[in-house]
């Protein structure tokens, strides 16, 4: 709250706080709070990647992913902005510490921004994923129908499948290989589904 001076010499206080603007970053919902819970299975170090996706999700639906990924960050100190910056910051954090389990706390509890806790997060739980993959590929190769109904079967393959495809994400580019590649591993889903399936679908396996 700052001051002007009047016609006859007094001040009076002038309000120079400004509404933030929904479509901001930098804007709070009323229903904001530092106890909200964005995830259902907090990050145990095995759930990384589902964790992460889920918790981009969240962030983005807030609008304050860019308080993470590093696009959105601190503006120097007698910036207008700084204090919305601080609040939200602040904010992420609460948010982040509450989507992990009790034996991660200490390990984040004194960091200064949620920057610096995504980024220690995917350095500890990123790492050394390949025995994780070789897992989900053998995992594919040896699930089958069995006594399962073709909706089943296709249930238990999706996880699988969505889980890896966390693990071999494609950066995105204009030159169409990204494009190619993600037909190549729809092709690929197709045909583990199809060596699935029990031996009465041997005819439309012929047809793939």
């Amino acid at each position: 709250m700052s001051t002007s001076e009047g016609a006859n010499g007094s001040t009076k206080p002038v309000d120079s706080t400004k509404p933030v603007n929904s479509d901001s970053p930098y804007y709070l919902h009323p229903s904001d709070n530092p106890g909200t819970v964005f995830v259902s299975c907090p990050l145990n170090g095995d759930n990384y990647p589902t964790w992460k996706r889920a918790m981009q999700n969240a962030l983005n639906a807030k609008n304050k992913m860019g308080f993470v990924d590093g696009s959105i960050t601190k503006p120097i100190d007698n910036s207008p902005d700084v204090h919305s910056w601080v609040k939200c910051n602040s904010m992420v954090i609460s948010w982040i510490f509450n989507a992990l389990s009790r034996d991660l706390h200490d390990s984040v509890a004194y960091a200064d921004t949620a920057r610096e806790i995504w980024v220690d997060l995917e350095e500890r739980f990123s790492q050394g994923n390949a025995p994780r993959v070789h897992q989900l590929k053998r995992d594919l190769s040896l699930l089958n129908q069995g006594n399962l109904s073709v909706a089943a079967y296709y249930t238990k393959l999706k996880p699988l499948w969505d889980e890896l495809q966390l693990y071999e994400m494609v950066p995105s580019c204009t030159c169409g290989a990204a494009k190619a590649y993600g037909a190549t591993r729809e092709t690929e889903k197709v045909h583990q589904f199809l060596m699935g399936l029990n031996d009465n679908f041997n005819t439309i396996r012929s047809k793939s």
